[in-house]
């Protein structure tokens, strides 16, 4: 199907849910979702809701309010709790499917209460090549996707929310800090504030993607091929840092940065 093809038709779709609130966490394709919903419907029939956790990267609230302010769509801020849920913070497999039903029984209530039609969720095709349980809580609550529906994938979103002048276009992927731990290690708040601390100073460094994955006190760091030069003549500074963190070995996955790298473990 040719991309525009696939743009009238996200349009035709999202302008048939006549209201809708959209799940925004603030990355490339909620962002590139809400502002196509902002072009089709009325202001009034559109809220935007970002959740912030433990696992929310900390940096990324103020990001999220401002695309949010940019697109012209009301923001509401909401607090999850997955880590009071004991099947999230066990971290088997399933990790994801819990983490999302909570999230999606939360915004359901909040539509309801707030007459909004559909609830509208960002994945995309490219999602559906890695393993996301998450999915699952998304078709048992009816949650819709449009960009699916639509034959979107992280290109196609990429292409046209350059077009549109989304500051997004290019934004590194975001993913749950959960995400940086194997499965079977318990997740903690502490373990969660300790990625996030050196995420945001490995980026710091002019690093655009980066993933710290941790293994106990062994950290695997993540960055794009052609950034590894640029984090090696760095360091002795990201070594004294994260060693500053509690890990006792830092080492660099010669493989790079990838989306779900942990998943691997379950081939």
């Amino acid at each position: 199907m040719k991309a525009s093809n696939k743009l009238d038709r996200l349009k035709r779709l999202i302008s048939s849910y006549g209201s809708c609130l959209v799940a925004f966490s603030g990355g490339q394709d909620s962002a590139f979702l809400l502002k196509i919903c902002s072009l089709v419907l009325p202001p009034g029939k559109i809220m935007a809701v970002t959740a912030v956790s433990a696992s929310y990267p900390g940096s990324e609230l103020a990001k999220a309010r401002i695309l949010a302010k940019g697109i012209g769509v009301k923001l509401k801020v909401i607090k999850t709790c997955e880590l009071k849920d004991r099947k999230f913070t066990d971290n088997s497999p399933k990790r994801c499917y819990f983490c999302k039903k909570e999230l999606f029984t939360k915004l359901i209530r909040i539509a309801k209460n707030n007459q909004f039609k559909f609830v509208l969720e960002a994945g995309n095709l490219t999602d559906k090549k890695d393993y996301r349980p998450g999915n699952i809580a998304k078709e048992e609550l009816r949650v819709e996707s449009p960009l699916i529906r639509a034959g979107f994938n992280k290109k196609d979103i990429r292409n046209f929310s350059k077009k549109l002048g989304l500051p997004s276009w290019n934004k590194p992927s975001l993913a749950c800090l959960a995400s940086r731990i194997p499965y079977g290690t318990k997740i903690t708040a502490g373990l969660l504030k300790r990625i996030d601390k050196a995420e945001n100073y490995l980026s710091g460094l002019g690093l655009r993607q980066v993933r710290l994955r941790h293994h106990n006190r062994l950290c695997r760091i993540e960055v794009e091929k052609k950034d590894m030069a640029r984090l090696l003549s760095k360091g002795e500074k990201i070594i004294k840092k994260l060693k500053g963190l509690g890990y006792n070995y830092i080492t660099l996955d010669l493989e790079g940065y990838r989306t779900g790298s942990l998943n691997e473990s379950l081939k």
